[in-house]
């Protein structure tokens, strides 16, 4: 009887040793270092082309500014072009930054499920669908973020800073290379025309450009954790 009894409780401890062992099973164990691999790769490349486009960004906003400096004949008008240069670049490169954080959440379900579990020795660690969300999200790709998201990430990051920099030019172009002096705020506005484009249409796009870079990063920045937090936890043992 006693027997009898200690075989339900043997059969569940050999199940459980079996299910402790499926996860350093030698085929899966390679196999999903081969995806965490491929993965990476993946979403550095697309980390690349988010280089590309901010480089792109910095090299036209540069030619612009120099060429505006460099001759008092070129007028004010062209820093709106260069504005709107920047902000196509911005509304690409946030399209592949979608990309990249569609990528980048496989790679953060593989370390926080599989990685983790394996260096902590835990299959414990093991919990949720994490699996089904991997397979359903292969078959079937889907993006994380919105656009929106997207945009405020890559202005909080680096294109705020870029389209203060034009503002801050623009600004002083127009100080430096006015037709006449200027002694107050009404002097400053009537020099903003240029031709027939008037005063009010470049000072609209100029704080509009300001205040919705600002608001959107700030906006973005309070609803979004971003990709790494600014302090971890256990931010004090990493110090050396």
């Amino acid at each position: 009887m006693a027997t009898e009894k200690n075989a339900p409780i043997a059969n569940q401890q050999e199940t459980t040793v079996s299910v402790q062992r499926s996860i350093y099973d030698p085929g899966y164990v390679n196999a999903m270092s081969h995806f965490y691999r491929g993965e990476m790769g993946r979403i550095m490349v697309w980390r690349q082309r988010l280089d590309v486009t901010t480089n792109w960004a910095i090299t036209s906003s540069t030619a612009i500014i120099t060429i505006a400096f460099a001759n008092a004949g070129v007028p004010h008008i062209i820093f709106f072009f260069n504005l709107a240069i920047v902000w196509v670049l911005l509304w690409i490169e946030a399209r592949r930054y979608r990309f990249y954080d569609a990528f980048r959440a496989r790679i953060r379900m593989l370390e926080a499920h599989f990685l983790v579990p394996m260096v902590m020795e835990n299959r414990d660690l093991l919990q949720g669908d994490w699996k089904q969300l991997v397979c359903e999200d292969l078959i079937l790709p889907c993006f994380k973020i919105s656009k929106l998201e997207a945009i405020g990430r890559r202005l909080k990051r680096n294109y705020v800073f870029i389209f203060i920099l034009i503002l801050v030019a623009w600004i002083t172009k127009i100080f430096l290379h006015a037709p006449h002096a200027m002694e107050g705020f009404w002097d400053f506005y009537r020099a903003l025309r240029v031709g027939h484009i008037p005063a009010w249409l470049i000072a609209f796009a100029m704080l509009g450009t300001f205040i919705s870079s600002i608001g959107i990063a700030v906006y973005v920045g309070k609803k979004s954790s971003g990709e790494i937090s600014e302090f971890g936890t256990h931010r004090s043992l990493w110090r050396i």
